[in-house]
């Protein structure tokens, strides 16, 4: 019998931003430590993504420390930010609730707003223990999460990702795979499995930490965006659409939510508990 495994780990310390790949992560309640503590406004609160703007893509968020995070993309010098002083607030709309940010200083706001080509602002999660509760439909009592979309993490598997990419490869445009993984931008790949496994799971286990399945995720047109070139195409959203549609959502991975916590590690085992 195959042994399933954690096959990687990514922090993605700016939502939208690229990924930072880890070897071990420490699971805090909402999250892996450091990701999604930062997130772009406009000039209206609302939160920028890949979504409407593929080139943040290229940007890159890396972690130092202390909680800061040394910004850089194309033609761009890099720029150190430090966690800002928790003097007051401005409102953060997300896609399906608003959250309260700390304002992060001029130089960052105007970094990005150069980058993108409009005018931005650099926001921190100075608490994310009080400041976004989960969704009460999956949530439990005191549960909360960054900046991420919904949930604290998302897990997706290497046997369903080689699954999609035959897929793709038997339809009508083959060219347009197969797909990294990045377009999916995971925060725990795991190896080992069959399949769209992960379908049936409830509860698993990782290294120290236990996790349950809050829903499937599903998917948007950032994973058209090739991570590399914030180009665009049509896959996989096309194939999922095909294969993959669930309650009208095109779905690929699973959101989790942490239930004891503690440190992941690549080559840590995977369990299925329920």
């Amino acid at each position: 019998m195959s042994i399933s495994v954690l096959r990687s780990i990514h922090v993605y310390p700016l939502k939208a931003a690229r990924g930072h790949a880890a070897r071990q992560a420490v699971v805090e309640p909402w999250g892996l430590a450091g990701d999604r503590r930062w997130v772009l406004i406009d000039e209206t609160g609302k939160v920028i993504t890949q979504r409407a703007h593929p080139r943040m893509a290229l940007a890159a968020a890396e972690p130092q420390p202390g909680g800061g995070v040394l910004l850089s993309g194309p033609g761009c010098e890099p720029l150190a930010v430090a966690v800002p002083e928790p003097i007051g607030t401005t409102t953060v709309e997300m896609p399906r609730d608003k959250v309260e940010g700390v304002p992060a200083d001029a130089a960052a706001h105007a970094w990005f707003s150069e980058y993108l080509g409009i005018n931005v602002r650099l926001m921190h999660l100075d608490d994310p223990a009080t400041r976004r509760p989960l969704d009460p439909e999956y949530a439990r009592p005191g549960e909360t999460v960054s900046f991420a979309d919904a949930y604290p993490l998302l897990l997706t598997t290497v046997a369903s990702l080689d699954a999609l990419n035959s897929l793709i490869a038997r339809g009508d445009r083959p060219d347009e795979g197969p797909l990294p993984m990045n377009r999916f931008r995971p925060n725990v790949v795991v190896d080992g499995t069959e399949a769209w496994a992960e379908d049936a799971w409830s509860r698993i286990a990782i290294g120290e930490a236990v996790f349950r399945i809050a829903k499937p995720c599903g998917r948007c047109v950032v994973t058209t965006t090739d991570q590399e070139t914030a180009e665009r195409g049509r896959e996989p959203l096309r194939t999922l659409g095909r294969h993959r549609r669930f309650d009208g959502k095109l779905v690929f991975g699973q959101n989790l939510v942490p239930e004891s916590l503690g440190t992941v590690r690549v080559g840590d085992p995977v369990r299925i508990l329920e």
